[in-house]
């Protein structure tokens, strides 16, 4: 454990022995943090995942820099379905200790799996559109939604409550039973689920003591035993066994009579019934179809407004991105100055500061005027002794034939300061050395033209002509 003042390593005594901070309270913090660290590790081995989530955000608020118990948090919520959540754990874990994270491992797998983050998306999506049927009274729709969200990810616990939710409200129980029983394998100890379970067993009791015992139905007074492939039925005893030619007749008869009642009143029945059926189905067609027009109507006009509202965004992150831009310049252009006033004489430290300020961004007219008189003015008062010393880095270089750094600093020389013959003739030999004639060529004819009648502008022509030849 380290002191909370200076990172010193603390003893048993109750207070920092490097800098004297009294650490007896923080240290009891910290003791208690890593309790309920404990707790909830032993919590999700068993599988009490909403009682790990409670011990562990417990840990958490005793000291936010927990970051094993950040990690087992974000392992819980995912594999209670949240994976938004879990990636928000991890993401935090990853910002407090850049480096050997085990977190970075977790984000990998998912980041690198566009099927995984595919399906994140997708769950939060029907889960959320679940939700709207539900308040809009589409119980059904709700139903189906939820059925196919769990088919891709069965281990989405909060689809699984709000499932066994919509069947004890449906009345089908049994169903409800077998929803709230998969909630309790994924966490035994869910409090929702316990709820459920306990309203279920409540309505089925209530249920059967209403019903109250079967009767006895009249087909259990008939008895059937089997003789060979034949079924034999045997009525029971209050049933007279009709025998005699007589019977036969009255068989006969009441067949052709059954017969007669079939063709004249049951089948026109039947078939009406079969009219009334088939209208009533295709009412239903017609009215889920409209209704299904209507949502499609809905969701275009869904999807207009954000396309309308993810344009006016775009907008907006531009213009906050160039704004982001300017303010960055002039803050590289402060740090420049403050740099030349408090260490003017260090070069090397103040080159590196004037050489974050974007020159680009200084000539522009959309920076503001006192940031470019600031800049010029900077570059009057050091222009000389920065172009001094790239040149001399860069010539340096180009003696030792690192052509590629001797461009780069004498670049930046004949940038700081114009008029510096030996950095632009240094520059043109360093391309033609390099085997660049173009830039060799034209680097020269610039020493022509700023230095004419000059040693350097008459070296320089002739190298102009050997290149060209």
């Amino acid at each position: 454990m380290r002191c909370y003042n200076c990172g010193a390593q603390l003893t048993e005594k109750e207070f920092c022995t490097n800098c004297g901070a009294d650490v007896d309270r923080y240290k009891k913090l910290i003791s208690f943090s890593n309790y309920c660290y404990n707790d909830g590790l032993e919590k999700a081995s068993v599988r009490d995942l909403s009682g790990a989530v409670e011990s562990l955000r417990q840990c958490l608020k005793f000291n936010k820099y927990h970051i094993q118990a950040r990690n087992l948090l974000g392992l819980v919520y995912f594999e209670m379905g949240e994976s938004v959540a879990a990636l928000s754990e991890w993401v935090i874990s990853k910002n407090f200790r850049p480096k050997k994270n085990i977190a970075d491992d977790y984000l990998n797998a998912i980041q690198k799996s566009p099927t995984q983050l595919d399906i994140i998306k997708q769950k939060t999506r029907k889960f959320n559109q679940a939700l709207v049927y539900c308040r809009q009274d589409s119980k059904d729709l709700a139903i189906i939604q939820l059925k196919k969200l769990l088919a891709d990810n069965p281990n989405y616990l909060q689809a699984h409550l709000l499932l066994a939710l919509l069947m004890m409200d449906s009345g089908d129980w049994e169903k409800a039973r077998r929803e709230v029983q998969r909630c309790l394998r994924i966490d035994k100890n869910n409090t929702m689920a316990l709820r459920y379970w306990k309203e279920i067993q409540r309505a089925t009791e209530a249920e059967e003591k209403n019903n109250g015992p079967k009767k006895k139905s009249k087909s259990d007074e008939i008895y059937k035993y089997q003789s060979g492939n034949e079924t034999i039925i045997q009525p029971s005893s209050q049933i007279e066994t009709k025998r005699g030619i007589g019977w036969i007749w009255a068989l006969l008869g009441g067949l052709v009579v059954g017969v007669a009642v079939a063709r004249f009143l049951i089948l026109p029945a039947q078939i009406e019934l079969a009219k009334v059926d088939l209208n009533e189905s295709l009412m239903q067609a017609g009215e889920e179809n409209e209704r299904k027009n209507t949502e499609i109507d809905s969701l275009t006009r869904q999807v207009e407004a954000l396309t309308q509202e993810n344009t006016e965004l775009r907008q907006q992150t531009e213009a906050l991105a160039s704004k982001d831009g300017q303010m960055g310049t002039v803050e590289a252009l402060l740090h420049a100055a403050y740099t030349y006033i408090v260490t003017p004489d260090d070069v090397e430290e103040l080159s590196g500061a004037i050489d974050q300020v974007d020159r680009e961004a200084m000539e522009s007219e959309d920076t503001p005027e006192a940031a470019r008189v600031l800049y010029a003015k900077l570059l009057e008062n050091t222009g000389t002794d920065l172009a001094q010393s790239y040149y001399d880095t860069g010539y340096r270089a180009y003696r030792a034939r690192d052509y590629d750094t001797a461009i780069e600093n004498l670049k930046k020389a004949v940038t700081y300061d114009a008029e510096n013959s030996e950095a632009l003739f240094a520059l043109g030999n360093s391309y033609k050395d390099n085997g660049n004639k173009r830039l060799a060529i034209e680097t020269y004819e610039s020493v022509v033209s700023l230095f004419p009648d000059t040693e350097k502008a008459r070296q320089s022509q002739r190298y102009i002509e050997q290149l060209q030849e």
